[in-house]
């Protein structure tokens, strides 16, 4: 168990000016002492250090824009250290929400297109795993747009423009994707 320091409110709203004049000592120290913890935290539920290091990024970024922007209203001693806490704790949960949605939607949200891929032989649990392996053997740009297109419900228009294409290139695109995707599940099976 890590060491507490207890901090007086004076202290307290002292390192908050520091952050806000972001003096690097001040974000630097604020950013290690909190660490440990939010990563015990993902560890413990289902998550891995790179995970705790990538929502720990996200909350510290968020407080510290909270801070710059003066939305961060001090309720007691302690309080930055437990807003940033909570913040990181919160961003966890969103991403296990995103991930639990994503595992049960995965065949479900690959709409009319890809059913045919299911209806031709069996389905069921073994048909599922087939899908997922031919997914994870696209290559990345294929995984991204399918992704976009089905998972996040983006139009054609808006990933033709994360892409610099044109709206008739990201349809082709995904076209090609899918029937790699249906070449890999025949492969598969």
């Amino acid at each position: 168990m890590s060491e507490v320091h207890v901090v007086t409110v004076g202290e307290e709203v002292k390192f908050i000016e520091q952050l806000k004049r972001n003096d690097e000592q001040a974000l630097r120290s604020f950013y290690t002492e909190n660490y440990k913890g939010v990563e015990q935290y993902v560890i413990q539920n289902s998550g891995t250090k790179a995970d705790a290091k990538d929502v720990y990024q996200e909350a510290f970024v968020a407080v510290w824009r909270s801070i710059q922007l003066d939305k961060f209203k001090q309720q007691s001693n302690g309080s930055i250290h437990n807003y940033l806490i909570r913040i990181a704790k919160n961003k966890w949960m969103d991403v296990l929400r995103k991930r639990k949605k994503n595992n049960i939607t995965f065949l479900a949200e690959f709409s009319e297109e890809t059913e045919q891929v299911f209806r031709e032989e069996d389905s069921g649990e073994e048909r599922l795993n087939d899908m997922k392996k031919a997914f994870q053997n696209l290559g990345a740009q294929c995984k991204d747009v399918l992704t976009r297109f089905y998972f996040k419900k983006q139009s054609l228009k808006e990933i033709a423009a994360s892409y610099s294409w044109t709206e008739a290139t990201a349809k082709n695109n995904k076209y090609r994707c899918l029937q790699k995707l249906r070449q890999f599940v025949k492969n598969e099976s």
